[in-house]
Formats: C-alpha cells, structure tokens, sequence
C-alpha cells in the first residue's frame, strides 16, 4: 500500500452521542488510511458503528451525535486548490494581522515562564480541590438519578390514568423524590467546592509562598516578553498572515473579518503556550479551532495562492458541506426508497443534482442523466424518465439512487448496506455494476455490511469493527483465510455457507458492550471462549501481523499460549470458492 495514495485518512477518531442526558460513545478511537480506487469494506454486528463510521465523512450525524476527537484528512486536490484575490483592503488586513502576529510572537519569549505559572496555578487548585473525588461522586449521583427520573417518567408516560391510578400515583412520589434528591446533592457539591477553598486559603504559609513564587514570576515574565523577536520569527509571521487571508477568503466580509480576529486569537494563545508554529501538524491544529488551514504555496501580485487542510472532522461552516456532499463524497443507502422522493419524476430527481453541483442547463442534465441511466443498466431509459420511483422494481430503483450517487463523479462512494433489501440475483447484479462502474468513474468503494459473502466478492481490504473499534485490518485474502481476532473467527465460524450437513450452525453467544459505559480491557473479553486474565484488565495494542494485515488481540502477544483458529475455519479456501464464487 505504500505505493498508492491516501485518500482519507483517519486519526484517533472517537464519536459520542448525547442520549437522556448520558454519553454514548460509538466510536472509540479509530485510526485507518483510505487509499484512492480501492474497495474497503467495514464488517461487523449490528451496533458496532459502521453506519456512524462512515457518517462522519458527510456530515451526516444525527444531531445529538458530534465528534469528541479525532482528524479526518481528506486529501482532494481539486477542492483543496485555493486562490485569493488581493483586491479592496486585502492588504491592509494582511499587513495589519502581521503586525498583530509580530507583537504577539514577543509572548514567545516568555514562554517558559508563562508554565511555570500555570503549574503553580495547577498545584494551587489540586490543594484546594481536597474534596475532588467526593464532587466526582456526587456528580455520577446526579448523573444516575437522572436517568433513574427519565425512566420513571417515560413509563408514567406509558399508562393508563383510567386502570393504572395507583402505579401513576407511586411513581410520582418516586419522581418528586428524586428531583428532591437531585438538588439537596446539587447543594452539597456547592458546598463541598466552598469548603475546600475554605481549607486552602485558610493555609496561611502556603499562600503566602504561592503569592511570593508568582509574583516574582510575573516581574520576570513582563521583563522578558518586551525583548525583540528574530528576523526568522517575522520571516514565519509573514506567512502566517498570509496563511489567515487565504483561510478565510471564501467567505463573506463579516464572517471573514470575524474568522480573522479568531485566528489571531487562537495563534495568541498558542504563542504564549510556547508551542511549535513550525510544526504543520501543530499549526493545523491551531487553526482548526477556528476554520481550515489554508497552506501558503505562492503569490502573484493580483493573488494568494494556497492548499487547504481538509479536516471534516472540524467542518464548522455548514456550507462547506455543499461543495463536499455529494459533489466529493456520496452515499447509496440501504433502501432505495427512503432515498428517492415518491412523488418527483426519476430524471427530475438525477437532473437536480448534476444541475446543483455542476452548474449547467435543464438540457445538458438530461443528456447526463439519460447517459448514467443507461451507465447502471435501465432498459428503455428515454421512455422511463419521467417515470415515478413506484413504477421501478427495487433492483431498478437501487440502479437510480447509484446514478445519483455517481452523477457528479465523487472521489468516494460510500455503500451502506445497498443490497441487503435485494433477492440474491439482483445482489450480485447490483455487486457487479458497482465493481464495472468503479473501473470507468476511479472512485473509492466504502461498503458496510455484515455479510461476509458480499465482502468476498466485492472488498480489496476489510476492516473488522466490535464495539467502535477496529478489531482486525486487511485484504481480503489476510482477513478470510488467515483471520487473527477471535472475533473475526466468530464472524466467519457464523456463515451458514460454511456449514456442514446435519450440524448445529455456530453462533456467537452474549451481546455486544453496552457503549455508555467506559470499557475496560478487551471489549469482546466477556464473549470471547480464549479470553485471558490481562483480556479482562488492559486494552490490547494493535499487532502487526504483515505489511497489510493487523489485528487488535492479547492472542498475538508473543507470551500468550499458542490457540489456533477454530476447525471450523481451517483450510477455509475451498470452502469460500464454493459458497460464493470468488
């Protein structure tokens, strides 16, 4: 894979979601590389955060859904290519930000002081926090009672106020005393805080050294932050300003005018921390804050010219989606009838979108329209234009939401389980036309199932995910015939192709994690039939098992007792070419 280009890449990304006022996280901590015209496919059970997995490439979470951490890079040329005129008072905001930054850059030379007070800052509040742990009980009080409250309510809720009086009448008492417990633990946490500020103002010689220690420290911090900066340190500022014109030149004048002063602000701060504004991945980050990172390349007298750092994982101008969703990235969901508009016309809905996204007349968008129907293999696509979708069988209508999908010739075609409502024939069609199509359009495949089989047929590489996680990654050869995560054995032991006659068909026993709760160890540890002692205690690392092949396992772990696959899935080759005609 070393040769190919990565496409999206993502690092560290962990997604939660507020639900009755608790944290669910869906997904915890996923790194992968995505590679141009490759076809990579996600597995795994119902729950484990495929769908939300790929949702975050869109901006395509439901609202309560947000992402904690994490990046995700997407490396477009095209859309990353960025060039800003020097027109009206470009200049003078360019000149005036540089200007600002070089002030600014003075608090560098403090740097090491300015955490040294922060530290005493640090110990000052630890010292008064005596009481942190009884506030953090109280807090995981509240938190439990209130989801206790919500249940109660929500099954108040359920019954009948005519048969069910006197349930109605208890659980009420139980809610009113809930609320009252809620808050007298609410003012003892209040209470708690008073106190131990109490306590550590109280402790007169400590203060008085902490007074002493700071003072001098801030004497010697405003001596040291009025030296003069470097030449090279201007040189950098230079480029930073420049670098915050072309961050915010596609916006409009207020919201650029504001976006810059949040810039300065941000690089304020990460000067006076000290950090490495030479770093790139360090001065992606600062700007992420406010708005994408456009990198200065160079300039002509009329213009600014630059690459921007596509960070979807920190898209905060709802617009920028437009020139992604759909034009870049784009999604052919499960049921193709929850994806087209019962009452337009098929060519309405496929000519709408090429005309958004590829500004050209109603004429031009039914020429491509007609020629993408013909494309994924609809008879008679002149007479069936003006068709509505209840006319199309399912297999046809899958045909259209895939036209659409493509009809802007994205960079990544995400497949959210596209043939699970399809019979077995039209699957394999709708497989091939997605694998024909790829050779001709060079896009990406993204497909989420949990049948292995359409993997076989359709995947370069497999990512196996269980509980948010990425369990176990590789092509489709490491994954199918010499699989290393005891899930993934699971998963493969579970296909009733590979069965045999007059056996019992293998499933996996108990349930996946609950998410709310903060996982320890392995999180298949409590299904796993060869889970050990340290599965229970310490999250594994991920192995590496090839060049291509990686998996998430304690059973890889060189002091681990040897435990080979199950005989179910040993010399498993012919058993795949048989059951699915790979």
């Amino acid at each position: 894979m070393a040769d190919r280009k990565v496409l999206l890449s993502i690092k560290d990304l962990r997604v939660r979601f507020r639900v009755r006022g608790r944290r669910l996280t869906a997904i915890r901590g996923v790194s992968l590389d995505i590679y141009e015209n490759e076809s990579i496919a996600i597995v795994g059970e119902s729950g484990s955060g495929k769908s939300v997995f790929t949702k975050t490439f869109a901006g395509m979470l439901d609202s309560n859904g947000y992402i904690d951490q994490g990046r995700i890079i997407f490396q477009d040329e095209e859309l990353a290519d960025t060039q800003v005129l020097l027109r009206g008072g470009a200049r003078n905001v360019i000149a005036n930000a540089q200007r600002k930054l070089d002030e600014f850059s003075k608090l560098e030379l403090g740097k090491d002081l300015y955490l040294q007070m922060q530290e005493l800052l640090r110990e000052k509040k630890e010292k008064g926090s005596a009481a942190e742990a009884e506030e953090k009980k109280l807090e995981d009080a509240i938190a439990e009672l209130g989801m206790k409250r919500t249940e109660a309510y929500n099954q108040k809720l359920t019954l009948d106020p005519r048969s069910d009086r006197a349930q109605i009448r208890q659980l009420s008492k139980d809610i009113k005393e809930m609320d009252r417990q809620i808050k007298q633990m609410t003012k003892d946490i209040v209470k708690v805080a008073l106190k131990a500020e109490k306590v550590a103002e109280e402790d007169v010689e400590y203060m008085a050294q902490f007074r002493g220690k700071m003072a001098e420290l801030k004497t010697r911090y405003e001596h040291a932050i009025h030296g003069e900066i470097t030449e090279e340190t201007r040189a950098r500022n230079e480029i930073l300003a420049k670098e915050i014109y072309l961050s915010v030149g596609r916006y409009g004048y207020f919201k650029r005018m504001k976006l810059v002063k949040g810039l300065l602000e941000a690089l304020r701060d990460a000067m006076k921390k000290g950090l490495d504004l030479n770093d790139e991945d360090t001065r992606n980050e600062v700007f992420d804050k406010v708005a994408f990172r456009v990198k200065y390349l160079d300039e002509t007298p009329n213009r600014l010219h630059g690459t921007c750092v596509l960070n979807l994982a920190n898209v905060k101008y709802s617009k920028d989606w437009t020139q992604i969703r759909g034009k870049k990235i784009a999604t052919v969901f499960q049921d193709p009838m929850t994806s087209l508009n019962p009452i337009i016309t098929i060519g309405k809905q496929i000519t709408s979108v090429i005309m958004k996204h590829q500004n050209c007349t109603e004429v031009e968008a039914r020429a491509k329209a007609l020629e993408l129907m013909h494309k994924v293999g609809i008879p008679n696509a002149e007479k069936r234009f003006d068709d509505y979708p209840f006319q199309y069988s399912g297999g046809m209508r899958q045909r259209i939401v895939i036209a659409i999908a493509l009809s802007c010739q994205p960079k990544i075609l995400i497949c959210d389980e596209p043939t699970t409502a399809l019979d077995v024939t039209i699957q394999a069609q709708i497989l091939k036309l997605l694998k024909d199509l790829q050779k001709e359009f060079g896009y990406t495949i993204v497909f989420i199932t949990h049948d292995l089989g359409v993997v076989a047929n359709i995947a370069d590489r497999v990512a196996v995910l269980y509980a948010g996680q990425i369990v176990e990654l590789g092509t489709v050869e490491d994954v199918f015939y010499d699989p290393k995560h005891p899930y993934t054995w699971a998963l493969l032991s579970s296909l009733p192709q590979l069965a045999q006659k007059n056996t019992k068909l293998y499933s996996i026993t108990g349930t996946p994690p609950s998410l709310y709760n903060n996982i320890v160890g392995d999180a298949f540890a409590p299904r796993n039939p060869y889970c050990m002692k340290i599965d229970t205690l310490q999250e594994p690392p991920m192995f590496q098992v090839s060049e291509t092949h990686f998996a998430k396992t304690w059973l890889l772990d060189p002091r681990s007792p040897k435990v080979e696959k199950p005989e179910g899935i040993q010399n498993i080759h012919e058993k795949l070419v048989k059951a699915f005609n790979i």
